[in-house]
C-alpha cells in the first residue's frame, strides 16, 4: 500500500487529533481520502501532518520527523499564508526571498532522501474576511507573492502545481467569499470541497 501525505498549516491541519496518526481532521485531506479511498480501494494509506500556524520555516524544521521518516509516495504541500500573517500580527513572518530559499531547501532534501516521491505544490490563497479585511491590501500583495514563489518552486523542480486563488475568485462571483472561507483564510466545508476537487484533478495527472 502506498502512502499519501498532506503537509501544510491550519488549512491542512483542519482540527486533526495530533495524537492519532489516523486522524485526518475535517478538511480537504478527509475529503480527498474518502474519494481516493473509494476510487482506488486499498491502494493508499493517508496521513495528515499539517500543523496550525506553520510557516515555511516551521515546516522545514519538521522535515525529518513529519516527512522523510514517513516515506510517503505522494505528498502535497499547502503553505504560505502564515509567512505573511505572522508578520502582521507578531512581526515574525518570512519574507518572500527567504520563503523561496527555505522552500527550495525543503524540496531538495526531500528529493535527495526520497527520490521516487511525487510532490504537488498547492497555491496559497486569501480573500477579504474577518481575519484579513483590516489589512487586505497587504494580505493580497504578499500572499500573491508567496503564491508566485510556490509556482516557481514547482517549475524549478518539475513538480505538479495546484492553482487555487483563481479557482476561489471564480467562486466568489457566484457566492460571497464568506460562503467559501470562514475568515478570508480558513475554508468552510464548501471551500475544502474546492480544494479537494483541484487536489484530485492534479493527483490523477501525476
Amino acid at each position: 500500500m502506498k502512502t499519501i501525505l498532506f503537509q501544510g498549516d491550519s488549512i491542512t491541519d483542519a482540527g486533526r487529533n495530533r495524537d492519532d496518526i489516523n486522524s485526518l481532521g475535517l478538511g480537504y485531506p478527509l475529503l480527498v481520502s474518502a474519494s481516493i479511498g473509494f476510487d482506488y480501494s486499498g491502494e493508499y494509506a493517508f496521513i495528515n501532518k499539517g500543523v496550525s500556524g506553520n510557516r515555511i520555516v516551521d515546516l522545514y524544521a519538521r522535515i525529518k520527523a513529519d516527512i522523510i521518516n514517513l516515506k510517503p509516495d505522494v505528498m502535497s504541500i499547502l503553505i504560505g499564508v502564515n509567512d505573511v500573517w505572522h508578520e502582521l500580527d507578531f512581526k515574525n513572518g518570512v519574507d518572500c526571498e527567504k520563503f523561496f530559499k527555505i522552500y527550495s531547501m525543503l524540496i531538495e532534501e526531500i528529493k535527495a532522501q526520497l527520490p521516487d516521491i511525487k510532490i504537488m505544490i498547492m497555491e496559497p490563497f486569501v480573500a477579504a474576511g474577518r481575519a484579513t479585511t483590516e489589512n487586505i491590501d497587504i494580505f493580497r500583495t504578499e500572499v500573491f507573492k508567496r503564491a508566485e514563489k510556490a509556482k516557481e518552486i514547482a517549475k524549478k523542480y518539475d513538480l505538479t502545481f495546484i492553482p487555487l486563488q483563481e479557482k476561489f475568485d471564480e467562486l466568489f462571483e457566484a457566492m460571497p467569499a464568506d460562503y467559501w472561507l470562514a475568515d478570508g483564510v480558513h475554508p468552510n466545508f464548501t471551500g475544502h470541497e474546492l480544494i479537494k476537487r483541484e487536489w484530485i484533478k492534479a493527483f490523477k495527472s501525476l
